[in-house]
């Protein structure tokens, strides 16, 4: 697993921390933990629920911007690939919001299940006010 995610089974839930300082932005390295992490769900036939939760002080940031230059962003898995295999699970995900739940994370909020937002946090598009349509699919793949 990367070092980006924390993973802890708690009974039948599956765990999966965000560690990608100092906003849990969705960087490669923790896009891929969170993907194998969801590979790990599915597989497993202990693990009933999958929880995704933020370390720190925010849920996430969405996009790493730092990547954009060297296109890691462009490396599988996407963020729509993450939200495709949320939606796919077939167990219950839940996404326990604190602080803030931006962007792509807000949109990987929404292809759970279910989402618990603890008071204070703040959800936004802010690319809308670029004029960028949020395109992973986290909108359209919201359930619950």
């Amino acid at each position: 697993m990367s070092d980006a995610v924390e993973i802890e089974q708690i009974g039948s839930v599956l765990t999966v921390g965000f560690k990608s300082p100092p906003v849990n932005a969705l960087s490669l390295a923790l896009r891929q933990g969170i993907g194998e992490a969801i590979e790990h769900a599915r597989e497993a036939s202990d693990i009933e629920a999958i929880l995704l939760y933020g370390t720190g002080r925010m849920f996430c940031a969405g996009a790493d911007i730092s990547e954009f230059s060297r296109g890691a962003h462009l490396i599988e898995p996407k963020l729509k690939d993450l939200i495709v295999a949320l939606a796919g699970l077939g167990k219950p995900s839940v996404a326990a919001i604190h602080g803030a739940a931006l962007g792509g994370g807000l949109e990987l909020a929404l292809g759970c299940s279910v989402r618990v937002a603890f008071e204070g946090a703040k959800l936004g598009l802010p690319e809308i006010n670029l004029g960028i349509i949020p395109g992973a699919g986290g909108r359209s793949a919201c359930r619950g």
